[in-house]
């Protein structure tokens, strides 16, 4: 086993995994092998980070284009601003939602302030998925549009380059 101290071997965890974890049945003994340590302590160091913020969290990422998701609209709904944390946790929880926050109006051209990306197989059932948020917010909707994607772009978090 090596012998490297936890600064450089959180720094060789992160080079590791800025990726993803292996697909792996045992992602974390694979990243073990790699940098020559055991298994256990690759969990407890990751941990470590996680509770000290360093890695804001360890998560699976589903690709939805993959999953038949390939319509996508970003919803944006004007709301009263007093509403809009609790509306916003109504719409984040439904399960044709990806994500959902919060986000400053420019008006007068731009009143919305409640986004909330929506998923499906083709637009009209995006659009069918956007009446239905609407029935959910009744009279809190004050209007609201849907922005589709018009192209794929490869979303990836910071990257540290390799010092070796």
């Amino acid at each position: 086993m090596k012998h490297m101290n936890t600064a450089d071997l959180d720094h060789q965890i992160v080079l590791a995994t800025q990726a993803g974890l292996p697909l792996d049945p045992q992602p974390y003994h694979r990243i073990a092998e790699q940098l020559g340590v055991e298994a256990s302590l690759i969990q407890e160091r990751m941990q470590k980070m996680q509770n000290d913020g360093r890695i804001r969290r360890i998560a699976v990422v589903p690709n939805h284009y993959r999953l038949g998701y390939v319509a996508n609209g970003m919803s944006v709904w004007n709301v009263a601003d007093e509403h809009v944390d609790d509306l916003g946790e109504k719409l984040g929880a439904l399960e044709y939602v990806s994500h959902c926050y919060r986000r400053p109006r420019y008006l007068p051209e731009w009143p919305y302030n409640l986004f909330a990306m929506v998923h499906g197989s083709n637009r009209n059932e995006v659009m069918e998925k956007v009446s239905r948020i609407a029935l959910l917010l009744k009279d809190a909707d004050q209007g609201h549009e849907v922005l589709f994607s018009t192209k794929i772009l490869k979303k990836t978090g910071m990257r540290f380059k390799s010092s070796s």
